[in-house]
């Protein structure tokens, strides 16, 4: 099986890692990273294990390539001037969005008719040029025909990635699998970056009754579109964040600090943004979540500014 992975950091990186052992596969990603993998491989410390890699990467695509499917797994902010960039080889394919947010799939899909939408919550931090250490996993990846349903070609690319020991799970539900990911992340990841915090000092009560704010906001949003979630109401979602996300990932640093941090834009518009757009076009007030996005921009101002 031939897969090419698009806009590859420490996710699509990690995940070339794990499908070259039973799949060829290029990795279109920095120059520098490139270089180092042909050089001395690809390391991979952390909880998926201790190993080196090597495997087919560089800034482009080969010529004539023909590829079953293709991992979109840039951040959420570069999903566009991607699928510009790649579009004739995107066109007619499987294309995989494993982004954060609300939004990559939408756009994939004026790109090419089969999409296929995709969940990872697992923590994956440099450590190094082609270097990455895999810190914390809330919960298998998950798959699923964007925007419901499931296929022989979802459940095929499942088996592969199942192959390589990547924890998978199918599902018909896709948009709901994606909007459990967005809640997870709406609630820490920009408070984290905020107050420059592990998630797990999150559970402060200071912190915990805007991240109920923020929560109940987006259950607003979820109810008008009809999503359906594990959980029957924000309350629930709460307690299952609380006692079961938290503690996994509690010493994970969010990626908006990290982004924050190298000057570089976050992808706020595809979490409490995209929570803040629907409130728009439904009516609805959301002011945790409108603040918070724009606190995030101001942080966004000042570091890319200054620089």
């Amino acid at each position: 099986m031939d897969i090419l992975i698009l806009g590859a950091g420490a996710v699509g990186l990690s995940l070339a890692a794990r499908l070259s052992k039973v799949s060829d596969v290029h990795a279109v990603c920095r120059q520098k990273h490139a270089d180092t993998i042909r050089a001395e491989g690809f390391k991979m410390t952390g909880i998926w294990g201790e190993e080196t890699s090597f495997f087919s990467c560089s800034e482009d695509i080969p010529e004539n390539g023909k590829y079953d499917y293709i991992f979109i797994s840039s951040k959420s902010t570069a999903t566009r001037s991607i699928c510009e960039q790649f579009a004739d080889v995107i066109e007619g394919n499987e294309v995989i969005s494993l982004q954060n947010g609300i939004g990559n799939e939408e756009i994939i899909s004026e790109y090419t008719d089969h999409v296929i939408g995709g969940t990872i919550i697992t923590g994956f931090e440099w450590t190094g040029d082609a270097s990455v250490h895999v810190s914390v996993e809330s919960g298998p990846m998950q798959l699923g025909r964007f925007p419901s349903g499931m296929d022989d070609s979802v459940q095929k690319l499942a088996e592969v990635l199942q192959q390589a020991g990547v924890p998978v799970f199918t599902t018909d539900n896709i948009k709901g699998a994606l909007w459990s990911k967005v809640l997870y992340n709406c609630a820490l990841n920009p408070l984290g970056a905020i107050m420059g915090v592990p998630y797990g000092k999150l559970e402060n009560p200071h912190a915990w009754s805007i991240i109920e704010g923020m929560i109940h906001e987006a259950f607003r949003i979820t109810a008008v579109e009809k999503v359906r979630l594990p959980w029957d109401n924000a309350i629930e979602y709460l307690r299952y964040l609380k006692e079961y996300q938290l503690p996994n990932t509690r010493a994970h640093h969010s990626s908006m600090l990290q982004d924050l941090a190298a000057s570089k834009r976050t992808e706020i518009e595809f979490l409490n943004g995209a929570v803040v757009q629907r409130a728009k076009e439904y009516f609805i007030d959301v002011p945790y979540n409108s603040f918070i996005t724009s606190q995030i921009h101001f942080m966004e101002d000042l570091r890319t500014k200054s620089n």
